[in-house]
């Protein structure tokens, strides 16, 4: 039995698999906020009952916002900061009393998704997460890419290619940069450039559905948006290649992009023909949990 735990800002979750990754039991809890020890805790509970109602030990793979510092082995860049600076693995090792994986939320979507979702088979996967924040993950022959420095597929934290001058120099970012690709292309970050744009505050997914209703404001609006993940999107098919590129988070879910952005990116992809594939996910928002279970 595999389980897998997705340590999210405001849930936590617990899946466990079979080994044909059937599921056998999903549950989920509110996070604690703010509060590290009693994180700790519920993720605890959440094992302990698990495996007691199922009458069997798993295996233990763990999601978290951040990336685990090869300096320190805390926990860092998580956008739940009562986390950044914590031994979180160390921790959990020793509150459970076994061996746990964790990896950045960003690599278990992609190694959910090409280890039985949307790119299965695949040899080179990026996983994009375009949420509340923007994030992604690289899998090649089914294994996470982490990289030296454990931040493989850090791509939201770099500036938006290609830049138009009325986009520079862009929003500022909580990493403490101005103008990353989260700051255009995360659900607040559309929301927040149609605001300054348009003069009209809306969330994101009113202004996805006001443009598919016709309101010609927030059609440029998102127009705009898949001009800027079609720039961005290119950036990663110079750099990795990919055979495929899955999408994840609450912005994946606007359809058009899937036909639109590949319309779009071969004005900036160094060849002569693209043949990456732009694809939904396959499993949403089940995506981070099964691919810390998978881990």
């Amino acid at each position: 039995m595999r389980l897998g735990i997705d340590l999210g800002g405001t849930k936590i979750e617990i899946i466990a698999l079979d080994d044909t990754g059937g599921e056998l039991l999903r549950r989920r809890v509110a996070t604690p906020q703010g509060d590290y020890r009693q994180t700790l805790q519920v993720i605890a509970q959440l094992v302990h009952d698990t495996e007691a109602e199922l009458g069997q030990h798993g295996s233990l793979g763990i999601g978290t916002p951040g990336a685990l510092s090869r300096a320190s082995g805390c926990l860092k860049n998580s956008n739940s900061v009562a986390l950044n600076g914590q031994p979180i693995l160390q921790d959990l090792e020793s509150l459970l009393q076994r061996k746990v994986q964790i990896s950045n939320d960003a690599n278990c979507f992609a190694l959910s998704e090409a280890t039985d979702g949307a790119a299965a088979g695949a040899s080179v996967v990026f996983g994009v997460i375009l949420g509340t924040g923007v994030g992604a993950g690289i899998v090649v022959n089914g294994r996470i890419l982490t990289g030296p420095n454990g931040i493989a597929g850090e791509w939201g934290h770099n500036p938006l290619p290609w830049p138009q001058p009325h986009e520079l120099p862009g929003l500022p970012c909580y990493c403490g940069k101005h103008g990353c690709i989260e700051t255009f292309l995360s659900g607040p970050g559309m929301a927040k450039w149609h605001e300054l744009e348009a003069g009209v505050v809306l969330k994101a997914e009113e202004i996805v559905a006001r443009a598919i209703q016709g309101d010609a404001v927030c059609e440029r609006s998102l127009q705009a948006y898949e001009h800027r993940l079609a720039r961005s999107l290119a950036h990663v098919i110079n750099i990795l290649d990919p055979d495929v590129i899955v999408l994840g988070g609450g912005m994946s879910n606007i359809e058009r992009l899937y036909v639109n952005v590949p319309k779009l990116w071969g004005e900036w992809v160094f060849s002569d023909r693209v043949d990456t594939r732009l694809v939904k996910h396959q499993f949403g928002d089940s995506s981070g949990v099964r691919g810390a279970a998978w881990l």
